[in-house]
């Protein structure tokens, strides 16, 4: 299933986005009650998908992230995070930084280099400690696309990296949460980034060097996971500016696209 949030006028709901078979026209079916607690009713509402607008489909309690989890990009990024790790490097998103498909991505006045980051993310769909690796599948909610944006430049002179990715509107997600892939699907799929359609970032999630089980299991390790928590899967090779006036998409295989423009805050 593809499971949306989203709004139409004042009203702010989850609904199921399916394809009409004939037509080909996308629509999303409204659901009662919240997703993440199994609470998946049809209220018999549907619009066209066109007509409503996405929101970021989680609101979690932490965006957690992993950073050096692709060969490629530890090496294109070397002079800036050192080389590779043996275990999982982690840091955090606040979740203020959370913003959904189609939203701006805010250009800071403090920055003067602004990267895309694109990226597999998983949803964590249970509350969770101490997650033995080969009980992580029954963490997981579903899967969904996100972007960690990054100023670079502040990554380069504040030496630890939370100014330059908690930005607000630094954590685009979405389009949706497609909660029917397994995890052996989940770890090979194609994900690519565009900018102005420049296709800049072409990988699999099989190149993680530490892959969804053993992440699960490792954050779990030392900090509780909690539903709606979302795992940014880390960032493949090709990483680079945006300007704003420029739009970033990312696409997973199998999961979905988000798009975004980079703006000027007014």
């Amino acid at each position: 299933m593809r499971i949306a949030r989203f709004s139409s006028g004042d009203d702010v709901g989850f609904g199921l986005v399916d394809t009409d078979a004939e037509s080909g026209q996308e629509f999303v079916s409204r659901i009662s009650g919240h997703p993440l607690l199994g609470n998946i009713q049809l209220t018999g509402e549907r619009a066209k998908l066109e007509d409503v607008r996405l929101l970021s489909p989680v609101l979690p309690s932490k965006v957690v992230c992993i950073g050096k989890n692709y060969a490629d990009h530890v090496a294109e990024m070397k002079d800036v995070t050192g080389g590779a790790t043996a275990e999982p490097v982690v840091f955090l998103k606040p979740s203020t930084a959370v913003t959904g498909p189609g939203d701006p991505v805010f250009y800071p006045a403090a920055s003067a280099q602004v990267d895309y980051e694109g990226e597999l993310a998983v949803v964590i769909g249970r509350m969770g400690r101490e997650v033995p690796v080969e009980r992580a599948k029954e963490m997981v909610f579903g899967y969904t696309v996100a972007n960690d944006v990054t100023a670079r430049d502040l990554q380069r002179t504040d030496k630890q990296w939370t100014r330059a990715k908690g930005f607000d509107s630094f954590c685009p997600v979405g389009p949706w949460v497609e909660t029917g892939l397994t995890l052996e699907e989940a770890s090979d799929l194609r994900i690519t980034t565009t900018v102005d359609g420049e296709v800049r970032q072409d990988a699999r999630t099989s190149a993680l060097m530490h892959p969804i089980p053993e992440l699960v299991s490792y954050i779990s390790s030392f900090m509780t996971l909690l539903p709606g928590d979302i795992i940014l899967t880390g960032t493949p090779a090709g990483v680079g500016p945006v300007e704003p006036g420029q739009r970033v998409s990312v696409a997973v295989e199998k999961v979905g696209e988000l798009s975004n423009p980079v703006v000027t805050r007014e």
